[in-house]
């Protein structure tokens, strides 16, 4: 098998990835809290961690890839105060808190589909293991690393801290935390206020709660992970990735609570993709340059010049090494579309030329092919591997051009770099599938028009009107004419 070097986050270096139980690879990611629309950031590290789990499985590994859903546990606040995000957001919509989470799981699902990332091995919620997580509190309270105060349970931070180092990953130091964390108004229960939550007694006006030795409540947002990652992955396991934002507190407090379960580390590799920027600052609602996957790719934002296919996204992030940022701006994203179509193209070209038995056998895609695969197994790094695909692009125009005929070697390593590497690594569709996928649409587009112009023959505008809505919503223009309706794109 190809060697492939990983960047560990716990060691700061990157390392030759040796599976524990090879051919096996138990890899967990973080996924999302299910609570509002998927956004830049989600697809980041969705296809981050979809393009590692392509490349395994593309050297012949066989990954069990659990990435989990967070539907209860996450409060506002990372300092274990404020109302939880799903909770609050049922509270606003009226609805039942699992009805928020099986709306916006769905929405998670179908985005990721048109992004192409591939679904896990195992997708378990955090409220489907509830069971999980007070068997883990309970074996931290025997260890002596957890404590009780008024139906919750914090986890001993100062405590753990004589036996094992805290900060390890996020290199946070413990002095300068007690120094610079300050108790907060209601944090009385904590010894520390760095500590955090295993459990917490749920208020009277809490929607979502369990009963527990400790009290009616629920379990604190860092311990879903340990609890979930363990059942279906073991105490050792090879690979966990998430984004930058979770390295501290969320990864530092489920090592420690790891750690003080089990007595050793848990994972061997962890893996953290770096954040999605508008013009130098992280994108966030706060500062009004926060864009979700619907309104990037129906174009209905006011910082989007267009609609941006999901494959013109995907490559847009593709084209920055996962560990650094990547700054959102139409001029790149219009970059991105253009070098996609690009790689299209050459596809196409490359299965057109004439194949001669007599012409030379190309070296130079034998190497091109070499250093694709190289680049890709050296902690994924897609820029350098899209710019030697560009490299065989250029080659390919040049044949094209001088119409000259190819080994049939050269044929067949043509159709790996162009086609099945794009489709089974990177997660690019072709041409003729985006193609397949805009017919499907236009289609589908007539049915509806169809649909809402019966409506008005029958004088039910109320219905006519609401499909206008529901497309308008979506990003769909109507326009109504003499000759009849038509549509475009936000």
């Amino acid at each position: 098998m190809q060697p492939i070097y990983l960047f560990n986050t716990l060691s700061r270096k990157k390392e030759l990835f040796i599976p524990l139980h090879p051919p096996m690879v138990g890899m967990y990611v973080c996924g999302p809290t299910v609570y509002g629309d998927p956004h830049l950031g989600h697809a980041r590290s969705a296809i981050t961690f979809d393009l590692l789990f392509r490349l395994l499985r593309y050297w012949g590994f066989k990954v069990r890839y659990v990435r989990n859903i967070t539907d209860v546990g996450h409060l506002e606040s990372d300092a274990d105060e404020g109302a939880d995000k799903v909770g609050k957001r049922a509270k606003l919509e009226q609805l039942e808190p699992m009805e928020v989470v099986q709306y916006y799981t769905n929405r998670y699902h179908d985005f990721m589909r048109l992004l192409q990332v591939l679904p896990p091995s195992i997708e378990p919620h955090a409220s489907g293991h509830i069971i999980e997580q007070i068997e883990l509190i309970k074996e931290i309270l025997e260890k002596g690393f957890g404590y009780q105060v008024n139906g919750s349970v914090y986890f001993d931070v100062e405590k753990y801290h004589q036996y094992h180092r805290y900060g390890r990953l996020s290199g946070r130091i413990l002095d300068d935390l007690r120094a610079n964390t300050r108790a907060l108004e209601g944090q009385s229960d904590k010894r520390n206020p760095f500590d955090f939550a295993l459990w917490k007694k749920g208020a009277p006006d809490h929607a979502m709660h369990w009963p527990s030795p400790w009290s009616e409540g629920f379990p604190g947002w860092h311990l879903e992970c340990s609890a979930m990652s363990i059942k279906y992955l073991g105490e050792t396991f090879d690979i966990h990735g998430g984004g930058m934002d979770l390295l501290f507190p969320h990864h530092e407090c489920e090592i420690a609570q790891s750690i003080a379960a089990k007595g050793h580390e848990t994972v061997r590799y962890w893996l953290h993709n770096n954040m999605i920027t508008n013009n130098g600052q992280k994108m966030g609602k706060s500062l009004d340059n926060f864009i979700t996957l619907e309104e990037l790719f129906a174009g209905n934002h006011r910082l989007l010049a267009q609609a941006y296919s999901p494959m013109s996204v995907r490559f847009f992030i593709l084209q920055a090494h996962y560990r650094s940022t990547l700054d959102f701006s139409n001029d790149a994203l219009q970059a991105a579309e253009k070098g996609l179509k690009r790689v299209q193209a050459a596809a196409k070209s490359a299965r057109a030329l004439v194949v001669d038995a007599d012409a030379p056998p190309s070296q130079e895609l034998i190497q091109w092919e070499q250093n694709v695969l190289d680049a890709l197994s050296d902690d994924l790094n897609t820029p350098v591997a899209l710019a030697h695909l560009f490299e065989v692009v250029r080659w390919v125009n040049t044949q094209t051009d001088k119409k000259a005929a190819i080994h049939s070697q050269d044929q067949n390593r043509l159709a790996i770099l162009l086609e099945k590497i794009p489709a089974d690594v990177l997660g690019l569709s072709s041409e003729e599938q985006e193609d397949s996928g805009s017919h499907l649409i236009d289609g589908l587009m007539e049915m509806i028009l169809e649909a809402r112009n019966q409506a008005k023959v029958r004088k039910d505008y109320a219905a006519s009107d609401a499909i206008r809505d529901r497309l308008t919503a979506l990003g769909v223009k109507i326009k109504d004419t003499k000759e009849g309706a038509s549509w475009e794109r936000g």
